[in-house]
């Protein structure tokens, strides 16, 4: 299925976006258009041309803004498109943005952009002494990522805003997967963005920050850094994308499916969302049980002793599991991997099988996105798992207590087998090459196997790449009763 639908038939002027993405044919009207975005140069340019595109509003909803390039560059475009005369509502956690209050609130003074925070922390300056005073309400955060355009299309997925999200260097392998959709998810994925905009966690920027003298002067951001040399061959290299090419065409190759928003009431950013109503329990509803293959992508994967018991549960009816994660020497939170390495021997001995990425040197100073339980500056950043190679999750949610039950999350259920299927056989076969594969020795010790040639297997007996202290401190942490905030 190759055509959309008009989701405006009444209006007598189709925006530029309209002309491109809707057609007329209202054959598939119960379908969604998804293409997905697992390059992160593609991810930029689609997020940079369709603000420049935009010609109504712009609802953008993200856990990081970093203050780098890609950032930059993005919050430019929205002041340009603000000056068109495209609404723009920005919604950001107020976790990740020490040293940025500057920039949002010269866009906030803006008549066409208004910027809101999500569980905002009183001391701008000292914020652990927030957490001091303030921890059960500011351990809670806004995870979610969406990005929607005029009503018509919209962005979810793993990605938050930032170069190491978006390849400005050398990219990473297997870095993150987000989604743009059009169909009738973008309606779902507005009404859930205007829930969170009015939920009482959320807080407009100028009741946080204090008025200056300089409020009414006209907006200005820095913008000597357009003209370096790395923001002009990273623009360059824009043109080169598929994604911007299609688009220009009118031809971006979309799978029709069956989708479906699944996201986290706003109001478990107090703790006090119904239990029915968080993530976990409505992925069980609309996924159902796996009957045969059970796919995992998680960046961290912290599984409970109640999630490891649901694994095995599923393994003796006879799915076939398979769960990459990051290993611990990309992912340098001991406090985060010790929440999974604790688990692995006994997924091993009932047949689950462990796939650990390997790191990237391209990600060393990579991003902080998890505040005090982590940093996200790994190889992996996805979130995605399918189900018997007919649906497929693609969103924010980790594996881990954190997201069941301390961060909002979201993300969209897709009811394709050509999707579920790319994304199986994606994983099957860039693991050996990309990952270390564990398994268990003849004394029940986890062993990890590379394959740097036919037929030669290499096997550590320690975790690679790390040294006897980082394994030292996962043993000694993930005796620790902490679990439930990881």
């Amino acid at each position: 299925m190759t055509e959309a639908f008009d989701l405006h038939p009444s209006r007598s002027h189709l925006t530029w976006l309209e002309q491109r993405l809707v057609t007329r044919n209202a054959q598939y009207a119960e379908f969604s258009g998804i293409y997905p975005l697992s390059d992160g140069l593609e991810a930029f340019a689609a997020l940079y041309t369709l603000i420049e595109k935009a010609e109504r509003s712009l609802d953008i909803q993200y856990y990081i803004w970093q203050n780098d390039m890609s950032g930059r560059l993005l919050f430019s475009a929205l002041l340009d498109a603000a000056e068109r005369g495209v609404q723009v509502r920005l919604l950001l956690d107020d976790n990740n943005t020490p040293g940025l209050d500057e920039t949002p609130a010269q866009l906030d003074r803006h008549p066409n952009i208004t910027v809101r925070l999500f569980n905002p922390f009183s001391f701008r300056t000292l914020r652990a002494l927030g957490y001091l005073t303030d921890f059960a309400r500011l351990n809670r955060r806004m995870h979610n990522k969406s990005f929607t355009v005029d009503g018509i299309t919209t962005l979810v997925g793993g990605r938050n805003v930032g170069d190491e999200y978006f390849g400005t260097g050398n990219e990473p392998l297997f870095a993150d997967l987000d989604v743009m959709a059009v169909g009738p998810v973008v309606e779902e994925v507005a009404k859930d963005f205007a829930d969170y905009w009015n939920s009482k966690p959320v807080s407009p920027l100028k009741k946080v920050l204090e008025e200056t003298d300089d409020d009414k002067s006209a907006v200005r951001l820095p913008d000597a850094w357009r003209h370096s040399e790395a923001v002009q061959i990273y623009l360059q290299r824009l043109d080169t994308s598929d994604f911007v090419s299609q688009l220009e065409r009118g031809k971006l190759e979309l799978t029709w499916a069956k989708t479906r928003l699944l996201s986290d009431d706003p109001r478990k950013g107090l703790g006090k969302a119904r239990r029915k109503s968080l993530l976990p329990q409505r992925m069980l509803e609309v996924i159902g049980t796996p009957q045969r293959q059970f796919d995992i992508i998680s960046a961290y994967f912290v599984p409970t002793r109640a999630g490891v018991a649901q694994l095995l549960t599923l393994k003796r009816k006879g799915v076939k599991i398979a769960i990459l994660t990051n290993s611990l020497a990309a992912n340098d939170v001991s406090i985060v991997h010790a929440g999974y390495a604790k688990w692995r021997k006994k997924l091993l001995r009932h047949g689950i099988a462990l796939y650990e990425l390997k790191p990237q040197a391209a990600l060393q100073d990579a991003p902080h996105d998890r505040g005090l339980t982590g940093n996200s500056g790994s190889s992996l950043h996805a979130k995605t798992f399918s189900v018997d190679q007919r649906m497929l999750f693609i969103g924010s949610f980790n594996f881990d207590p954190r997201s069941a039950e301390l961060n909002t999350e979201m993300g969209l259920v897709i009811e394709s087998e050509a999707l579920a299927k790319q994304t199986h056989q994606r994983f099957s076969q860039s693991m050996r090459d990309r990952a270390w594969t564990l398994r268990l020795d003849k004394w029940g010790r986890v062993n990890w196997l590379e394959y740097p040639g036919e037929p030669q297997e290499v096997v550590h007996k320690h975790e690679p790449g790390c040294s006897w202290w980082q394994r030292l401190q996962v043993r000694l942490v993930w005796r620790l009763p902490i679990e439930c905030l990881l």
